[in-house]
């Protein structure tokens, strides 16, 4: 047995009641966990298969699967080989009974194989958390296989309460300890009746615990870091399977998972942390929840920078030095500026991207449709480039002329907003504005805007009229992002106008897009809104594009990685009046709960 008092539980519960997640947080701060499934067949039915693959998504990648549906003696023999310090979590035990009942499995003595079943558990080296059923609050079935299969299960039940350290039973989500000790007794279970060796079990006095009456010091120790190494899997496509791809409307694009954003977030609400909680914060952890696929999410690793280096000629591009942008985009690459000592604390890496100019919107198409498929391919390969080098997240960052001109104008088309209430004012050396120069700027977009006023208005269209290939190199790498399973972190008026033709290429994009800050623009702000994105943050950044997000990056890691390692309160989880597991007990509920979970 453990210091903490358990080696084994068993949790049970009715269907969906949360008893798969209730005990996938016991073990959740384990360092490795063999989950053991018993369920067998279901090929032929795609409803029942598809909620195992969706279990086994939710299954943390640290986490190791064994089967051992098809023998129902296995799951004993896997007990039995369970070596110390290793901790399995079994589920459940109704696909194990229903497997015991198969016909291919009779005649049997099943009262005997639920005893060696429990003597094993008792016996494990190892920590074990098994999940069953809990069937005898129903009606009786009213067939004769649904009555053998409540008996046994019931049968196996007990024996499995009195060889387990604790019991737990879940109901709609909220856990009451039926046992809370090795040695606490209950009462003669069915298999206690017909087994004299089961009696001599439970005779046997346990050795005599010695409490120290001394009062203890215990020695400081480092805490776990809240970071988690190893790579995420997103359980992307092959790359192979991506690159002959042809960007247009109407692209089928994976979607986040649906449930684990919500599971995320209700389980903030039980963690064991003295405040009220991480406020605006929860933004983050639903995203990374619902992009990971998991309510338990881990911090992004190493994320990639995009600092798109576009020229828009004409009227857009008043006030703006082509001299100061090459700065920038130098300064990137030589790892000076900013942007590259945020990106430097961030775990980030920088890549410029120089793309070809782009003309005057007021006097025609700034681009032809087939450099919009150049740039929009170029941009699909440059997300596909960051996750082959294992990073975790985009940024989308610019440092062109013009860019912020043709951003008001692309999403001015796409929202019908006033072009004049969301052009960003120009800032110049000294941080003073030319008004002038936006003056300019207002005209050539109120030009280009009367220009096209009669031409359709598809994703593509924008690119070519309004957009260019800066916005159009953005556009693709949101769009191979989503494809590949990668945040996008938007980060101003590019990031913004590349998100909404986005999502008129491939709705499902905008779901993997996060908007770290709001920043100060009105821009960022009407395309979010369209978008269906809400800041993170209200800290009114303006730093450049791309820079903003990687500021506010650090303490986004940090409230995900909270939500994911930190358990839930220890009172959330034992009775009222009840001592319960106690507080190195709780330790082990772990970061998961919520969600569901097949047999949950």
């Amino acid at each position: 047995m453990s210091a903490d008092g358990w080696s084994s539980v068993l949790v049970l519960g009715g269907i969906r009641s949360g008893k798969s997640a209730f005990a996938e947080a016991l073990v959740a701060d384990a360092p490795s966990v063999r989950y053991v499934a018993t369920a067998a067949g279901g090929e032929d039915d795609p409803e029942w298969r598809g909620r195992i693959e969706a279990h086994q998504r939710r299954r943390p990648q640290s986490w190791s699967t064994e089967e051992t549906g098809a023998d129902p003696a296995r799951l004993a023999e896997v007990l039995a080989d369970a070596k110390p310090g290793e901790t399995l979590l079994v589920d459940d035990l109704g696909g194990w009974v229903a497997t015991l009942l198969d016909p291919a499995w009779q005649p049997n003595d099943d009262v005997a194989t639920v005893v060696a079943l429990a003597e094993a558990v008792r016996a494990c080296a190892a920590r074990v958390v098994v999940v069953s059923p809990e069937v005898g609050l129903s009606l009786v079935p009213t067939t004769p296989v649904g009555r053998a299969f409540a008996d046994a299960l019931g049968t196996a039940n007990q024996a499995l309460a009195d060889a387990c350290d604790r019991v737990a039973f879940v109901v709609a989500g909220r856990a009451t300890w039926l046992k809370s000790a090795p040695d606490e007794p209950g009462i003669v279970t069915d298999v206690q009746a017909g087994e004299a060796t089961a009696e001599a079990t439970a005779t046997a006095a346990p050795a005599a615990r010695v409490t120290a009456a001394a009062a203890r010091v215990t020695a400081a120790t480092a805490a776990a870091p809240l970071t988690q190494q190893g790579p995420l899997d997103r359980q992307v496509p092959d790359d192979d399977d991506l690159s002959g791809i042809v960007i247009e409307p109407g692209m089928d694009l994976p979607l986040p998972d649906g449930d684990a954003g919500p599971d995320a977030r209700d389980r903030l609400d039980r963690l064991d942390i003295a405040g009220a909680g991480i406020g605006a914060l929860l933004e983050a952890v639903e995203f990374a929840a619902g992009t990971q696929g998991t309510a338990t999410p881990r911090p992004w690793g190493p994320v990639r920078v995009l600092l798109l280096d576009g020229r828009h000629g004409g009227g857009v591009a008043a006030g703006t030095d082509a001299g100061d942008a090459d700065r920038r985009a130098a300064q990137a690459e030589a790892g000076e500026g900013a942007l590259a000592r945020l990106a430097a604390t961030a775990d980030a890496d920088i890549a410029v991207v120089r793309v070809p100019p782009s003309g005057a919107m007021e006097d025609g198409p700034v681009l032809d449709g087939a450099a919009v498929d150049a740039a929009l391919q170029e941009g699909w390969n440059l997300a596909g480039a960051a996750a082959a080098d294992g990073r975790e997240a985009l940024i989308i960052g610019a440092c062109g002329t013009g860019t912020e001109g043709a951003a008001t104008a692309v999403v001015a088309a796409i929202t019908g907003a006033e072009p004049v209430a969301i052009l960003p004012r120009v800032l110049v050396p000294g941080a003073r504005y030319d008004d002038e120069a936006w003056m300019r700027r207002c005209g050539a977009v109120r030009d280009a805007m009367h220009r096209i006023r009669q031409q359709s208005r598809g994703a593509k269209d924008m690119l070519v009229q309004l957009g260019g290939a800066d916005i159009a190199v953005a556009t693709g790498a949101v769009l191979g992002a989503a494809a590949r399973r990668m945040p996008v972190l938007l980060d101003g008026p590019v990031g913004i106008a590349a998100g909404l033709v986005a999502r008129d290429l491939a709705s499902q994009s905008r779901h993997w897009c996060l908007l770290a800050d709001a920043g100060t623009d009105q821009l960022v702000r009407q395309g979010a809104d369209v978008l269906g994105l809400t800041p993170v943050l209200e800290l009114g950044l303006d730093l450049g594009e791309g820079a903003n997000a990687l500021a506010a990056l650090p303490l986004l890691r940090t409230a995900i990685a909270l939500a994911g390692a930190l358990p839930v309160h220890p009172a959330l989880l034992t009775a009222p009046g009840d001592g319960g597991l106690g507080a190195d007990v709780a330790a082990e509920n772990g970061p998961h709960e919520g969600g569901y979970r097949p047999g949950g």
